[in-house]
């Protein structure tokens, strides 16, 4: 597979989840803001923004100015709009045309035309209209990625972007509530936006609280979106991507490690460490998105040309020299 496809289905993989995911957690704050009136507008979408990246402005903040900054945004210094995402995805699938499906292709450009319609509506109609839009070609998306590409690389690079979008968004999600007691009614709001509140209910038989909702969302084994399934997920597409993963003294590339060694220290804490060190271990998970999205890059995208010429011009300069001397 050549090195642009590769990159352009791990950053489909990755804007479209980002896109799925900022519209569930923007869903759930608008309708906080909209049902509890004691609820500080401010603050909440300045939280909120904080989760996202993206920078807040000076102004004071409300539900209307948080879903144009997060929603219908344009070219964001900071952090990366539902609109952003959805014009990324949508221009990394039409440069890679010969690996996605016709289907998925024709979902990403459709959903990306239907915009500026659903914008207009959104402001008729109030904003959730337009988030259970992308909420909706998010998940048909994944469907028929699911349904249209064979098992293949370019399928492993889609699903890879995917899951380490995942725990970057899951990490951001409970970074935001580190500081909150363990019995805050925000926990439910954190489900919500993680899309787990349902299953979480169906785990736990209705009791939260702060460790529960971290240990469901951290470890658990079966949720699709908690960090561990997604690393699992993550760790085996690279093991696919690897004809040889490990040798004889262990993994051979940096990716593979560094998802492994993540994996390794979820799977075996002991019971009541979770909280321990509980930001540093969030800020952790956000770094190493960052540092397994450059061993990607180095590994499979930004390939070295077939000849280096490490030596031209020497033999000239050694020419000149001779004929100076």
């Amino acid at each position: 597979m050549l090195a642009r496809n590769a990159e352009a289905l791990y950053w489909i993989g990755r804007y479209v989840e980002r896109a799925d995911d900022t519209a569930r957690i923007l869903d759930v704050t608008v309708h906080q803001l909209l049902e509890d009136s004691s609820v500080d507008a401010d603050s909440t979408c300045r939280q909120l923004l904080q989760v996202l990246g993206i920078e807040a402005p000076e102004d004071e903040l409300d539900m209307w100015s948080l879903t144009n900054l997060v929603a219908f945004s344009r070219d964001l210094k900071s952090g990366c709009s539902i609109v952003d995402a959805i014009s990324a995805g949508r221009e990394n699938a039409r440069s890679s045309r010969e690996v996605t499906s016709t289907e998925m292709w024709e979902c990403l450009n459709t959903t990306y035309n239907a915009l500026a319609e659903r914008e207009d509506a959104a402001r008729r109609l109030g904003p959730h209209e337009f988030l259970a839009f992308i909420e909706n070609r998010a998940a048909m998306f994944a469907g028929l990625a699911d349904s249209t590409l064979a098992r293949d690389d370019g399928y492993r690079f889609l699903v890879l972007g995917r899951a380490i979008e995942r725990v970057d968004m899951t990490a951001r999600l409970l970074f935001a509530r580190a500081g909150d007691s363990a019995s805050s009614p925000a926990w439910v709001t954190v489900l919500r936006s993680a899309g787990a509140h349902d299953a979480f209910l169906r785990t736990y038989r209705g009791v939260l609280d702060a460790g529960r909702v971290v240990e469901f969302l951290l470890l658990d084994r079966l949720f699709p979106r908690s960090v561990f399934y997604s690393l699992k997920v993550a760790e085996h597409s690279v093991d696919a991507l690897m004809n040889r993963p490990s040798n004889r003294v262990g993994t051979t590339a940096e990716a593979r490690r560094l998802l492994g060694r993540a994996r390794s220290e979820l799977e075996f804490l002991r019971a009541g460490e979770l909280l321990e060190s509980f930001e540093e271990r969030l800020a952790g998970l956000q770094q190493l998105c960052i540092d397994v999205g450059e061993a990607l890059a180095l590994q499979y995208f930004h390939s070295a040309p077939w000849v280096a010429w490490t030596d031209t011009g020497r033999a000239g300069d050694h020419a000149l020299e001779s004929a100076e001397l």
